[in-house]
């Protein structure tokens, strides 16, 4: 570290030899003096003598010197003693940069942990989502992005293929946790053989579930989640071993799972092994999704390829039941889909963040257009100072090498203030983007982000700088000019540089507020879709999970549930009660199979896919459905087994033209099965988002016979129900809620109330979230464009007003004035907007798929956004122009 105490010790150095070389001098004046001259001469001759002692001391100190740094250690004080001159035109440059580069830091860090990160698993690059393909399968909106896999293709893919070293199935669900407190709904995720070993991440305490807790008849084990472990048992080691009673089944806790340990993007309380009976399973069954780590240099359509190799195998291996052709599913022309793990992962919030990413870059270009506009007007202030030097022999070069570093510095500690801007822009982003984002908990300001950050400032300073620095290496005025300040050509072509800036600044600004426009259209259009239920904010939602273990029977599950409705329509303010296996955007998997329309003839398994749902009395009305035909299911029908059914409106006009025409007509699930009257048509429900078609669904009983298994009665164990009462999402009624299912059976937890305006709203979230950055970024775009307008004005009217007095001196009107300058930038911003316009007209025509209900090129978008610049243009440019009309001609002509 010798040369760190080089450059700290250099002064004391430089000290040292003048002081030396005096020294020197002195000793041989006193010899000569010695020798009889006088003082006087004796220091003349040795002066004579020794030479030029200022060249000699610099030529001594060039042994310690670094000329390079000498120069840029010169430049920085320089630079820093005129920002301490300037405190206010530092402090705006700062704070514009650090805007800027805040936001697009706090950006880049969502971007950087959500999307170019690997996922936490050990080589995660070779784990893939196993999905498949099925165009022949029609009528099922969800198979356009893929089909899962049932039980007994997971079996014959994970024996038989050759592309993968591990192969798992999982699904989602809830359990039911008793006996530790009171009793509560978790979060369970269900793994098979193969789930764990395909993620390889040790457990944070005791074991794996290994293959022989999966087998059937087993002993029963669970693993923990780590926050699951910390909640309920503090973080208790001796927890493994322990029993806990899940769904009334006794459980041994055999492992822990570390911190942040997710099943793909699956948060989990319990997971709890899958045990599939090959002797029980059948072809059907397409619920479970499927996961899978590659082999070394296996890609994913190797892999697909080995998918298709197999389904033959499959077909031949399973059957859905006597009399049943296993060979139809070929109609399906099913086939792999393997997908990247990380793109399961992400999904479509890659191009949302993406587009974020864009204009939150397009705003920090418009802030260095600002600052690079401020920059020039400093320039000209500084004509005289330039002129001076120059004519003192400085280089232009060194001049523009000044200001590059001038700004540097100024962006440098941009950066820095910037970090803490992106530091409170990372707690915005995550307390408003949906709260189903992919790998929230990963979003961190880590070391990237804040390389990203510094090099953003770098590059900023060098994009601002170059223009100033190019200007200031143009022929400078001569010093008389520059004393004077009538440097007319020289002030024109300044002028001119600032409203090429204030151009590019409407220009982007346009791009920006084009995409926020186009985004507020899209959640208006949304808004306006009739989503197939009413006062959604008046519905309070609550889920009850009833396991075979604690009521085996059927019709004490289905009585148990009426009991419960019977006690919530009880409570003070509720108005209707009724419970259906899912509501409206709730995101559970729905059930679904072939429907066969009596009177219509089809190929052997083609008939069309209908989800399924299944309701009780009352739950339309509940949910504020409309029933447009026919009437709704009752207790009768369900207690008595009736062969009835409710269809959508869709599918009814699909299969019989007519809401009014489908009821009394007949279909059933399988050939081989009875015939299912259709006793009314209720209104399409936009089951899966306003964003989403409402899907063709036919609604059955809530307790029915299983159309698989003779003789089986089937009831619903998971349901939702919903209340309608002006008291919905009060702590009041929740507590309420609580006691009347607990008068029914004190071992049910009430798990997910929330009223279906927040389900609602949740299903928008990701629009939302987009609108809100969108809002943002063109918002701080108009401001910063605003105030380019203003600033050009501005001191366009402070370098005209000789030329102001001398018109109103001469009978100009003042209002002809103001019009002369509003009407400059009205001339800036048009010619901003129509630049801006191609560019708006590709970013929306990216936007695409975010948009909903308008046109990317949407008329009232592309008309309002200019009227809107136009607008601000003219408030922009008002005061300076009313100031400008406020000049006295005489104090203007005296001045001069």
């Amino acid at each position: 570290m010798g040369w760190i105490s080089q450059i700290f010790s250099r002064h004391r150095r430089y000290d040292d030899i003048s002081a030396s070389i005096e020294e020197h001098i002195a000793e041989r004046a006193d010899e000569l003096a010695d020798q009889g001259m006088s003082r006087k001469e004796a220091e003349q001759a040795a002066r004579r003598e020794f030479g030029n002692a200022a060249l000699i001391a610099q030529q001594s100190r060039e042994v310690w010197q670094w000329p390079a740094l000498e120069s840029v250690l010169s430049d920085l004080r320089m630079a820093l003693r005129r920002m301490r001159k300037a405190p206010g035109f530092a402090a705006t440059v700062i704070l514009t940069l650090a805007i800027g580069i805040g936001a697009n830091t706090a950006v880049f860090s969502v971007l950087n942990s959500v999307i170019l990160k690997p996922l936490a698993y050990p080589d995660s690059d070779r784990l893939v989502a196993v999905w498949l393909d099925a165009p022949g399968a029609g009528g099922l909106a969800n198979f356009s992005e893929g089909l899962r896999l049932s039980p007994s293709m997971y079996l014959t893919f994970a024996q038989h293929n050759r592309s993968f070293e591990a192969m798992g199935v999982w699904v989602s669900g809830s359990s039911n946790v008793t006996g530790l407190a009171k009793p509560e709904e978790v979060h369970t995720t269900y793994i098979s053989d193969g789930v764990l070993q395909t993620f390889n991440v040790p457990a944070a305490a005791g074991r794996w579930i290994l293959t022989a807790d999966q087998a059937p008849r087993s002993r029963k084990t669970v693993m923990l989640s780590y926050g699951y472990w910390q909640r309920r048992f503090g973080g208790d080691a001796a927890v493994i071993g322990r029993t806990i009673q899940v769904d009334s089944e006794t459980r041994e806790i055999v492992g822990v799972m570390p911190r942040g340990f997710q099943v793909v993007s699956q948060d989990f309380d319990l997971l709890i092994p899958l045990c599939f009976d090959p002797t029980h399973q059948i072809l059907a069954g397409f619920g479970y999704n499927g996961i899978a780590r590659l082999k070394p240099g296996v890609n994913p359509a190797q892999a697909d390829a080995d998918i298709g190799r197999l389904l033959n195998v499959w077909m031949d291996s399973w059957t859905n039941g006597p009399g049943e052709d296993p060979h139809f599913y070929e109609t399906w022309k099913i086939a792999g889909a393997i997908r990247p793990m990380k793109q399961e992962v992400i999904g479509n919030l890659s191009s949302v963040l993406w587009v974020v990413m864009s204009t939150i870059g397009v705003v920090m270009l418009i802030a260095c257009t600002n600052v690079a506009n401020l920059l020039l007007v400093r320039a000209e202030s500084r004509q005289q100072e330039l002129a001076i030097r120059t004519a003192l022999g400085a280089g232009r070069a060194r001049m523009a090498r000044e200001i590059l570093t001038e700004c540097a510095v100024l962006a440098i500690a941009g950066g820095l203030f910037g970090v803490g801007v992106a530091t409170a822009g990372l707690r915005l982003l995550v307390a408003i983007g949906p709260a189903h984002m992919p790998r929230l908990n990963e979003i961190t300001l880590d070391t990237q982000s804040i390389v990203f950050t510094f090099a953003l400032s770098l590059l900023s300073a060098l994009f601002f700088g170059s223009i100033a620095a190019f200007k200031s290496m143009r022929p400078v005025a001569s010093l008389a000019q520059a004393s004077t300040g009538r440097t007319t050509s020289a002030s024109r072509e300044r002028r001119r540089g600032r409203n090429l800036l204030v151009i590019a600044q409407v220009a982007m600004a346009m791009v920006l507020l084009v995409a926020a426009v186009l985004m507020i259209r899209t959640l208006g259009a949304l808004r306006s879709v009739e989503p197939g239920f009413a006062d959604a904010d008046h519905l309070q939602t609550l889920r009850i999970s009833i396991p075979e273990q604690l009521i085996a029977d059927a019709q004490t599950t289905t009585r148990t549930e009426n009991a419960i409705s019977d006690k919530l329509a009880a409570i003070p303010g509720v108005s209707a009660v009724g419970f259906a296996r899912s509501v409206p955007m709730d995101e559970v998997e729905p059930a679904w199979n072939n429907i066969f329309i009596e009177g219509k003839t089809y190929q052997t398994g083609n008939a069309p896919l209908r989800f399924f749902n299944y309701v009780s009395p009352g739950y339309f009305h509940s949910a504020g459905t409309s029933i447009l035909a026919g009437r709704d299911i009752n207790w009768t029908d369900i207690y008595g087994l009736r062969p009835v059914a409710l269809v959508s409106e869709n599918m009814a006009r699909e299969s019989w033209g007519s809401a009014a025409a489908a009821v009394g007509k007949r279909f059933r699930i399988l050939p081989s099965q009875p015939w299912q009257q259709v006793i009314g048509v209720v209104e399409d429900v936009r089951q899966n988002g306003v964003n989403e078609k409402a899907p063709a669904t036919v609604y059955w009983p809530a307790m029915m016979p299983n159309p698989f298994v003779t003789g089986q009665i089937e009831p619903q164990r998971m349901i939702t129900f919903v209340l309608h009462s002006s008291r919905a999402g009060s702590e009041g009624l929740m507590s309420e809620i609580q006691r009347a299912v607990w008068q029914v059976n004190g071992e049910l937890p009430v798990a997910s109330m929330q009223t279906l305006g927040e389900l609602y709203n949740h299903s928008m979230a990701s629009t939302s979230f987009t609108l809100v950055m969108l809002a943002i970024a063109g918002s701080m775009a108009l401001a910063l464009g605003v105030l380019g307008i203003y600033g050009v004005i501005s001191y366009s009217v402070t370098q005209r007003t000789r030329e102001i007095g001398v018109r109103l001196a001469l009978g100009a009107r003042r209002g002809q004035l103001q019009w002369l300058f509003v009407r400059s930038a009205l001339a800036l911003t048009g010619v901003g907007v129509v630049l801006g316009l191609s560019a708006a007209a590709i970013l929306s025509r990216a936007m695409r798929s975010l948009l909903f209900g308008i046109s990317p090129l949407d008329p009232l978008t592309f008309a309002a956004v200019p009227l809107m610049l136009g607008a601000a243009a003219v408030l922009a440019s008002y005061v300076p122009a009313r100031r400008a009309a406020a000049v006295d001609p005489v104090e203007a002509l005296r001045a001069e």
